[in-house]
């Protein structure tokens, strides 16, 4: 045997070893963490796992939360947050800085968003590195179905992957909740539904968040809390403190020489149930409004994102003008219009400056005006939300 096979054969062995030990290590960080906490599901994801966290500080359980929304953070048990390091882009196997910062931060409990969309990638996440206590699924709705699709239901079962063994499984999801169920049964696991908590949420809890929370979001993170034994009151309390992620629905009203944008920041509502949802829901809120005008950020990369939002549409009540923003703005428009959109309606803006955007907007608002964002938060769709916040004064009414 030559020289350098002999090098190479105990190169591979050297690695092997490091693998096994560095396995080793991350479950001894795991055993030392008694409350692990794994939130999944197509919406609402980064919004459920910053309220469990931060429901479990105020009853002074030490939390570490990870998210992997608009801006990927750990949120420490003193609530500071600080940058998820990616040295090479994101990956799933970032879920091991996750658990060794909670074993270094003498964690209690850890929250995680699964950053996973591939089905095996989910289930390589939770078996392998995340090992739940608690699991938790959101919602299963159409996006991503590039991927986890190409039904809804694809969806619903590359979800459950995440669903643990011997565990808790909690969620807000009503349309696939018999399959969830099963699962439960055959992993051996207890399921909860987000609905069954001690004492119904109020209009008056709703509204004292500082932003836009959905009403399943909350309830889904006070069941969970209710699960480690937190009471809903004070879980509440902490919520209610609790800093939203820079992508969340936040309203911004704007005054600017005698005309008015109310602009809604719907960025992160990407797939067309949600989007619709918070669409009508806006036009509902603000009826005092002349106009309606709903900018889509489009991503050329998404392609399919684009062309479901944009089919979805044109069953929606209509906005006065249609907005496209992005690089993929031809992918919605013809899929719009060919499912019914009048074209006249359709505003292509080749800028990207937020600065920019605003005058285009102004000019279409007239007296007053909604403006919602919708699509994608990458690039233009969060400078914007990030330049109508600065200039407005945010408020939060559902």
């Amino acid at each position: 045997m030559s020289n350098e096979i002999i090098i190479l054969c105990a190169a591979c062995g050297v690695l092997v070893v490091l693998g096994v030990l560095e396995f080793a290590l991350h479950r001894r960080r795991l055993s030392r963490i008694p409350i692990r906490i794994h939130v999944n599901g197509t919406r609402g994801k980064t919004s459920v796992t910053r309220l469990i966290a931060a429901g479990l500080r105020e009853a002074g359980i030490r939390c570490v939360a990870k998210t992997t929304g608009t801006v990927p953070r750990f949120v420490l048990p003193n609530g500071r947050e600080v940058p998820v390091y990616r040295p090479g882009g994101a990956n799933v196997i970032e879920q091991k800085q996750a658990v060794t910062m909670a074993a270094a931060q003498r964690a209690e409990a850890l929250v995680v968003e699964c950053m996973a969309l591939q089905p095996q990638l989910q289930w390589l996440s939770e078996a392998k590195l995340v090992r739940s206590t608690h699991g938790v699924i959101t919602n299963a709705r159409p996006d991503h179905l590039d991927v986890m699709g190409p039904t809804e239901d694809d969806v619903a079962r590359a979800l459950a992957a995440t669903v643990p063994t011997g565990g808790v499984f909690l969620t807000a999801e009503h349309t696939h909740r018999a399959f969830f169920q099963q699962v439960c049964v055959d992993r051996d696991t207890k399921f909860r539904g987000a609905e069954n908590i001690s004492q119904p949420l109020t209009e008056e809890d709703i509204e004292a968040f500082s932003y836009l929370e959905h009403q399943d979001n909350i309830e889904l993170a006070l069941a969970v809390c209710e699960e480690i034994g937190v009471d809903n009151e004070t879980a509440l309390r902490g919520m209610w403190r609790a800093k939203p992620d820079p992508g969340a629905m936040t309203e911004a009203d704007v005054e600017f020489f005698g005309r008015r944008i109310v602009f809604v920041n719907g960025f992160a509502a990407n797939d067309p149930i949600s989007t619709r949802y918070i669409w009508e829901q806006s036009l509902r809120r603000h009826r005092e409004v002349e106009r309606r005008i709903a900018v889509f950020n489009c991503r050329s990369d998404r392609a399919d994102r684009s062309e479901q939002l944009a089919q979805s549409y044109a069953g929606w009540t209509q906005a006065d003008e249609v907005v496209l923003l992005g690089t993929g703005q031809y992918i919605f428009a013809r899929e719009a219009v060919k499912s019914g959109l009048d074209p006249t309606r359709l505003v292509f803006v080749d800028r990207t400056h937020p600065a920019d955007i605003f005058e285009i907007l102004l000019g279409l608002a007239e007296t007053s005006a909604l403006v919602m964002g919708l699509g994608n938060i990458a690039g233009p769709g969060l400078a914007l939300a990030e330049y109508f916040a600065n200039r407005g004064t945010e408020h939060a009414r559902n």
